[in-house]
């Protein structure tokens, strides 16, 4: 009796549940839980349903393919099985031809590339959920930011990065945020490329120089003070060597969005593990990825499937002494962004750690066993349990109780509506579990065809090459003309103009050509976060 439906490397579930006639008949209550799960559509297959201690694998947890850009939750304490569930989610996602971002904050899941390896306790899971288990590895590609471990580098421009992303990293006030904005908005309407750290100290320097005050009062609301915090603030986080996350090529947010040869969506993999110890930044900077996503991608509705669905690990760092504009841009990001094609998967420990705007909008939820060891542990618990519907289990003892590779699950159904509470043994990953070697996953990196174009950070003229040309008591302005371009004297016009054929001609800076800097001349329009809107 097969259990592998037609798409290869899903481990697909039975018939719907409830419907085989050679199983005793399922309890009452376990038959109406099951009957949420029967979807005719598409749909990734969870585990089995466990009800009074028991695995009934006739009735099997899914969840409808197409509501997966609805977003949602994996959460659970430390140890409870929550990363081989999102390698779970990901297998069958890349195996019905959907693109999967993961960030991979221990360096463990590298092993989606790999078949997995039988042992004693895969087989006796499978057989437990009659799940027909085969080594499988999925199409990868590795990305680092900055280029900081094994991976394509990802890196990104400070203009597109934006204020309110910057702010945060940097730690500003409010007032200082709002500073940042006004500093970003000059640089825009000056046609100051801000590529780098050093292009936009160079900016800040110059408003704060005996030269640039003058620039500096046509700033509503900048002082010179607050300009000189951040200028600090710049300076010592350049110091503490974060200079590497910024700069060009900027990652192309494209690549998230490619598929295989043999039609699987393509997984790509950032590894955090080697910058782990700098949490701001690479919570701020995934953040980033979504938003530069969502800016450019068009509207598509209701679709059958999701562009990407995008995993977001250690979610709580995101959060964390967030200011207001930043949650409720996040909140916007969230609510919007399904409606292009794109799921978000929150991974943390608790849904406490996800604030309640955004926690609403998460239709999926798979919840793994939390631990009520202290009064606060046990706060959190029943927090827990009132976020999930009405349930004939006993959710507070059932969730300290839950196993490893166990979760209460509720995802919605093709109508959208909310499926019973179940709780859940889930199946086992087709892929490795752990990472691969570190030299096969060098040689997956150096193999890419985005380590050409990615690999060799490139340094251009931009704001601090143009701010340390002699002005002569002129503003950037009136160095760089209307059009962008030096208007002192014809040679230096034809000098420009050497240099953007030298670009335009040139195989590595076209990958450049995107970049919302090259935008001389003209204020940049900024949206959610005060990144930078782009043309592809």
């Amino acid at each position: 009796m097969s259990d592998r439906n037609s798409t290869p490397g899903t481990g697909a579930a039975p018939p719907a549940p409830g419907t085989r006639t050679g199983a005793p008949a399922l309890p009452r209550e376990a038959l109406e839980i099951a009957a949420g799960y029967a979807f005719p559509g598409p749909a990734l297959d969870l585990g089995a349903l466990l009800w009074d201690g028991t695995c009934l694998p006739d009735a099997q947890i899914r969840v409808p393919l197409s509501m997966l850009n609805r977003h949602g939750l994996v959460a659970g304490a430390t140890g409870t099985g929550k990363t081989k569930t999102l390698q779970l989610i990901a297998e069958q996602l890349s195996a019905q031809g959907v693109p999967v971002f993961l960030a991979d904050v221990k360096g463990d899941l590298s092993g989606i590339a790999a078949p997995g390896q039988q042992n004693d306790k895969v087989r006796s899971r499978a057989a437990e959920v009659h799940q027909r288990w085969t080594g499988t590895g999925f199409p990868a590609e590795f990305l680092a930011l900055g280029g900081i471990g094994h991976g394509v580098p990802v890196r990104a421009t400070i203009t597109s990065f934006g204020p309110v992303l910057l702010s945060k990293v940097l730690q500003l006030n409010r007032t200082q945020e709002q500073s940042l904005g006004l500093i970003f908005h000059y640089a825009d309407t000056k046609g100051l490329e801000l590529v780098d750290l050093k292009d936009l100290r160079a900016v800040v320097a110059f408003l704060t120089s005996e030269e640039g005050r003058t620039e500096l009062k046509n700033i509503g609301g900048l002082s010179t003070a607050t300009a000189g915090v951040i200028l600090r603030s710049l300076t010592a986080f350049e110091a503490e060597g974060m200079g590497d996350f910024f700069g060009e090529p900027e990652f192309d947010t494209a690549e998230l969005l490619r598929t295989a040869p043999d039609g699987r969506g393509l997984v790509s993999v950032l590894e955090l593990s080697a910058v782990q110890d700098r949490p701001r930044l690479f919570s701020t900077f995934l953040m980033w990825l979504l938003a530069d996503l969502f800016h450019d991608l068009p509207e598509v509705g209701d679709a059958d499937r999701p562009k990407l669905v995008f995993f977001f690990d250690e979610a709580h760092l995101l959060f964390d002494e967030a200011s207001k504009a930043f949650l409720e841009a996040i909140t916007r990001t969230v609510r919007l962004i399904r409606s292009k094609g794109v799921g978000v998967f929150f991974v943390t420990q608790t849904p406490k750690d996800v604030p309640a705007e955004v926690l609403g909008q998460l239709g999926n939820r798979v919840q793994h066993a939390l631990r009520a060891f202290t009064p606060d542990d046990q706060k959190a618990l029943g927090a827990t349990v009132k976020t999930f519907p009405d349930s004939p289990y006993d959710l507070e003892e059932l969730l300290t109780g839950l196993g490893t590779g166990e979760a209460v699950v509720t995802v919605l159904s093709e109508k959208g509506a909310p499926t019973p509470v179940a709780a859940t043994r889930l199946r086992a990953p087709e892929s490795l579990m752990g990472p691969i070697a570190a030299e096969e996953l060098d040689r997956a990196v150096t193999a890419s065809a985005l380590h050409e174009r990615y690999a060799q950070a490139v340094d251009r003229e931009s704001a601090y090459e143009r701010l340390q040309e002699p002005r002569g008591g002129k503003g950037p302005d009136e160095i760089t003309g209307a059009g962008g371009r030096g208007t002192s004297s014809r040679g230096k016009a034809e000098k420009d103009e050497s240099v953007v054929e030298q670009v335009g001609g040139s195989g590595m800076f076209k990958s450049l050509a995107r970049s919302v800097g090259t935008q001389i001349g003209r204020e940049i329009t900024r949206s959610l976060f005060g990144t930078a809107r782009r043309r592809r």
